[in-house]
């Protein structure tokens, strides 16, 4: 298939619990239907191993400079705050399986972004998470991905939070109020793009927080400095992902602006909810030739209902081709 020389091949309906992610996507020329894929019941790691795994071995065998943020003294602290959450850090409740699906969503990412489909997708390191409408975990997802982008050896993210209307990454981290920010960088030619990111305590992670609602948002993300700015970060590091938590495609006008200036989509769908119309209407707002992968969030276990998310939303592949056809 055309989507595996992307580093994506088949999607996949990944049990986590009661948030299930389905990964499909698509090159240049068309998007691959999902196949479904029941795991077993997730298991608890131990935490202590594996956070001293993470603060110990890590650091040790990391490319120097990856980590170094972390222990400066201007670095933020998140790293409990995410642990409380339950979010992919170490000491967490999060289990091991859901830990390890995260790891394996994010692998044609990094196949899109560095790997050997690296040639096949522009700017594969600019990813945006989105979803049709609000509420469907794009925030919970994004957030989680960028910690599990962290965890490589050879690459850094940057999390942007580009949703200014709700803020959900910058609520969820309690950086809402953080000054400069990314609508500051967008008002000030003068303000540098160093001066906005802020370095954590978690190894790898740099964020880049909203900023207050803005009157002119939709301008600002069309305009020439955004699109300056998107370059930029893009090429300031060879090795750095950059993600951004953009708004629902069809709540706002932001979401389809932001998805022409990046490689790679990640589309959150809340499953069992979001109405088969409104994934299509939203799925159509994103350009034809990103690489796009659905993330079906939220659902019950798929053990014995596995078959109807499939049927129910990985056919959006065989609907593109069932159109060029007709």
């Amino acid at each position: 298939a055309v989507a595996r020389e992307t580093g994506f091949g088949s999607g996949q309906v990944i049990n986590l619990g009661n948030r299930n992610l389905s990964v499909s996507a698509n090159d240049k020329d068309g998007l691959t239907a999902a196949s479904a894929i029941n795991l077993a019941a997730a298991r608890e790691f131990s935490n202590d191993k594996k956070a001293a795994a993470y603060t110990g071995s890590k650091g040790s065998r990391m490319r120097a400079g990856v980590n170094a943020g972390s222990n400066a003294p201007d670095a933020i602290k998140i790293l409990e705050r995410l642990r409380e959450k339950g979010m992919l850090v170490p000491g967490s409740s999060l289990g091991a399986e859901i830990r390890g699906e995260y790891r394996r969503i994010k692998r044609p990412l990094l196949s899109n972004a560095f790997g050997k489909s690296a040639d096949l997708v522009d700017d594969g390191n600019l990813i945006l998470v989105t979803s049709s409408v609000p509420g469907e975990g794009k925030s919970y997802t994004a957030l989680n991905l960028a910690l599990a982008i962290a965890q490589e050896r050879d690459h850094t993210v940057l999390l942007i939070d580009a949703d200014v209307t709700k803020q959900g990454v910058s609520r969820m981290l309690g950086i809402e109020r953080r000054r400069p920010d990314l609508t500051d960088l967008l008002t000030s030619e003068d303000l540098s793009v160093a001066k906005a990111m802020l370095r954590t305590d978690v190894p790898g992670l740099v964020l880049l927080p909203a900023g207050k609602p803005h009157e002119y948002i939709t301008e600002m993300v069309a305009s020439q400095r955004m699109s300056r700015l998107v370059s930029e970060l893009a090429n300031r590091y060879s090795d750095r992902v950059i993600i951004f938590d953009g708004p629902p495609l069809l709540s706002t006008p932001e979401a389809p602006i932001l998805a022409s200036l990046v490689g790679q989509v990640v589309f959150v769908i809340e499953a069992g909810k979001t109405p088969h119309a409104i994934v299509d209407d939203a799925l159509g707002m994103l350009p034809k030739e990103k690489a796009i992968g659905l993330v079906l969030n939220k659902s019950e276990s798929i053990s014995n209902r596995g078959g109807y998310y499939y049927n129910y939303y990985a056919a959006y592949g065989d609907r593109q081709e069932d159109d060029k056809e007709k």
